[in-house]
């Protein structure tokens, strides 16, 4: 199933580092539709609760508490077949080989610190985005 949405967050290593906006420009003129854009510290207990699905990996108390340490930009975003389309734009998880060009080739600093999510699947989008937006919040 093709979806035209897709959810990101730039992640608090690159929002601390000022390059939150080269980011959303780079978004931009990558051809996305901002749907909406909120600016938000998440506690720990919120970022525990986005991140349930990998509560039993040996990562998640690491990734819980640098979600939570500063403010990040989450962002709904729509383009044809926006998945895997934005999953490609944004790079490979690990910033060392990501292409060179893309968000986390750029701005990444590590696997666990690459400066951007990007949704994995259709269900996991829909969830994300409902995480951070209620329906009025988003532009149609």
């Amino acid at each position: 199933m093709i979806t035209n949405q897709t959810f990101t967050m730039i992640k608090p290593n690159a929002v601390e580092k000022g390059h939150t906006g080269a980011i959303i420009d780079q978004i931009i003129k990558g051809g996305y539709k901002i749907l909406a854009l909120k600016y938000v510290w998440l506690s720990r207990k919120e970022a525990e609760k986005f991140y349930e699905i990998h509560k039993e990996r040996p990562f998640f108390d690491e990734l819980v508490s640098f979600m939570s340490r500063s403010p990040i930009v989450a962002i709904a975003l729509e383009k044809e077949n926006a998945i895997e389309a934005f999953r490609e734009f944004i790079g490979a998880t690990d910033p060392s080989k990501a292409e060179k060009g893309t968000i986390r080739a750029k701005y990444g600093e590590s696997v666990g610190e690459n400066a951007i999510h990007g949704s994995d699947s259709n269900e996991n989008a829909q969830k994300e985005i409902s995480f951070f937006f209620s329906g009025r919040e988003i532009y149609v």
